[in-house]
């Protein structure tokens, strides 16, 4: 974007020669000087007595800044801003410059320029002295002329435009680990990119500029400014956001005066879905668009490619969706793993499925290790085989993978796994999960004891009391260890588990009116996210052509594969509770199952309670359903 030359901006007094001289030096990157700093205190004097400066007052003053672009050498670029009103200054000006100069002059009448003086405050120059600059202005044809009559956003998209300067594709706000790696994955995919960190002094100092300057090789261009970052992009601007959730509304606040109508605005954070819907509504009642767009796959994601899932204006996501697609993982057919799933906040609900459905994957997962550990007694690294074998089988996950290497850590001589305090912590989305389930009225009871799990976890000082006082001597199990038997249960778990989510997504399509497929969720869950398995690949295909009538567990595959397994879940967990080993998800997806085919439940008596003591009211089995009936029971 550095085009190496001497940006001189000059006009007469209050044209805004300062504002805009900055800008444009942020929006290069390189150093400002405003000739005003160049002054002897006695032309200041002058002016601040109403005097005019004459050509002797000048003299010196010249000489000063001249020698000052005298010392620019060719590779650098600089920008001064200087009122040059007439020819014989501007030449003084540059007789010892060595390197090209472009005259940028912003031209106003009269009574503009006066306004803005006027309302000026602590400048030596007074607005009685402006007749004189405009009777010594004499404008050069050489010079690019910008109308300041127009607001300061439209005045450097002007200024952008004349003099030539190649826009970025792309913005990026928050240079945290995953926006460092999301910039990296764009930039080496040939885009052209802006990237901007806020400044906080102390904390958070040149984040952007040292990014740019490890990664010189790369097509990226770093502000700590956010207006000359909105203007190194190109129109319509397309800006991804990477910020904590409780400083998001305050960027986007801080960006809405810097944008044009049809700009787009993309949220790539972790956000609640309800609140993406806010946040659409309110950039598209004055003329802005937005998306919400979960991503995951952690720091590794995020830098070799990510599951993209994008929620929003169909219109919106189309102008973007290059840049989504060329940072998203591939999946084993070569296509990105990213998908349009409706308006509104649905690309961060079924991200913040995805991270539900991660919660019990990952409870699961330590619920069979702790089984493996304390009730039969192996050794992390024998647990470890296991976890390797079924992750070389139809049970494969990333996440299985992960631990089978956690298993293995040493820190000396010791298991590092035994040195992390068993305090489980959780950024919200599983609590989001839940939450949203209760509003929708769908059952989802291992993503919502995995998240009790979590909670209970936390409560580590009370359960090490607890267990001295309820903890009966530790038992081993007295039926032989059956890896088979195991594997089936834990197979049998992770189907319904991912039932229970995609059965979440399933119905909120349909109460919502959003576009999600849940083949096409699966297949972008294969590659790149934390979730992707072999069963996400095998549900790729058992999702297609879906009856939206039909509840999940009606399809033959998972049918098919459940019958095969259940009773293994079954068995396992009642024999790991009985033992004394705390199994929630586990539990919880073999009672949803039995929950779910069980024709008659006991919600009769459930009923007929709330009845007696609030008069609810009950329908009848031999009634039309919408018939209410309700009884005095105490007779």
């Amino acid at each position: 974007m550095n085009n190496h030359l001497v940006y001189i901006v000059f006009g007469v007094s209050g044209s805004g020669k300062t504002t805009i001289g900055r800008l444009i030096a942020n929006q290069l990157g390189c150093d400002f000087f405003d000739a005003d700093d160049f002054h002897p205190q006695v032309n200041i004097d002058k002016m601040a007595a109403g005097i005019p400066l004459n050509d002797k007052d000048r003299k010196d003053w010249l000489e000063r800044l001249a020698e000052l672009l005298g010392q620019i050498e060719k590779g650098q670029s600089v920008v001064l801003a200087c009122s040059a009103l007439k020819e014989k200054y501007r030449q003084a000006l540059i007789k010892h410059s060595q390197i090209a100069i472009q005259w940028i002059f912003l031209e106003g009448n009269y009574s503009t320029i006066l306004n803005r003086l006027s309302q000026r405050t602590r400048h030596f120059f007074k607005p009685e002295l402006l007749h004189s600059q405009f009777n010594d202005l004499e404008v050069p044809e050489y010079a690019i002329r910008i109308n300041v009559s127009k607001s300061k956003n439209k005045i450097m998209e002007d200024v952008m435009n004349q003099i030539g300067l190649e826009k970025n594709k792309v913005g990026l706000i928050g240079l945290g680990v995953m926006g460092k790696n999301l910039a990296l994955n764009l930039a080496t995919k040939s885009t052209s990119l802006s990237v901007y960190n806020r400044e906080l002094k102390g904390l958070e100092e040149n984040i952007a500029k040292d990014f740019c300057n490890e990664n010189k090789e790369l097509s990226i261009n770093g502000f700590d400014n956010l207006e000359s970052f909105v203007y190194s992009l190109s129109l319509p601007r397309k800006i991804f956001i990477l910020v904590k959730a409780d400083v998001l509304d305050q960027v986007i606040d801080q960006l809405i005066p810097l944008l044009q109508e049809n700009d787009i605005v993309v949220d790539l954070g972790n956000s609640q879905y309800q609140l993406t819907r806010t946040r659409e509504q309110k950039l598209n009642d004055i003329g802005l668009r937005f998306l919400g767009c979960g991503i995951s796959g952690g720091e590794e994601g995020a830098l070799n490619g990510p599951s993209i899932m994008a929620g929003g204006k169909k219109e919106a996501y189309n102008a973007v969706s290059e840049y989504l697609k060329k940072i998203a993982s591939k999946d084993k057919s070569n296509y990105p793993c990213c998908a349009y799933l409706g308006s509104g906040g649905a690309g961060h609900f079924v991200k913040m499925v995805h991270n539900g459905i991660e919660y019990a994957e990952m409870q699961l997962i330590a619920e069979m290790y702790q089984v493996l550990r304390k009730l039969y007694n192996l050794d992390p690294i024998g647990i470890s085989k296991i976890f390797a074998q079924w992750n070389q089988s139809e049970l494969n996950s990333y996440l299985l993978g992960i631990t089978e290497k956690i298993l293995k850590v040493k820190e000396g001589k010791d298991l590092l796994l035994d040195k992390i305090l068993d305090k489980a912590k959780q950024k919200g989305t599983g609590g989001w999960t839940v939450q949203a389930a209760l509003e929708l009225g769908v059952p989802i009871s291992s993503i919502s004891e995995a998240v009790m799990a979590r909670s209970t976890s936390s409560m580590k000082n009370m359960r090490v009391k607890l267990e001295s006082i309820y903890r009966f001597n530790s038992q081993k199990s007295d039926s032989e260890f059956e890896e088979d038997e195991l594997a089936k249960a834990y197979k049998a778990a992770r189907i319904l588990n991912h039932i229970i989510g995609f059965e979440m997504l399933r119905q909120a399509n349909s109460q919502f009116r959003w576009e999600i497929d849940l083949s096409e969720v699966a297949r972008i869950w294969t590659k790149g996210c934390i979730i992707r398995s072999n069963l996400m690949e095998e549900f790729v295909s058992t999702f297609k052509n879906l009856n939206s009538e039909n509840h999940l567990l009606q399809l033959d595959q998972v049918s098919e594969n459940i019958r095969t397994s259940i009773s293994s879940l079954l068995k396992f967990t009642g024999h790991g509770i009985s033992y004394g080993i705390s199994l929630p998800v586990f539990s919880a997806t073999a009672n949803y199952f039995n929950a779910m085919v069980e024709s008659q439940s006991p919600a009769n008596l459930i009923q007929a309670q709330r009845d007696f003591f609030g008069a609810h009211t009950y329908s009848r089995v031999d009634r039309p359903e919408e018939e209410i009936y309700h009884t005095n029971w105490t007779i």
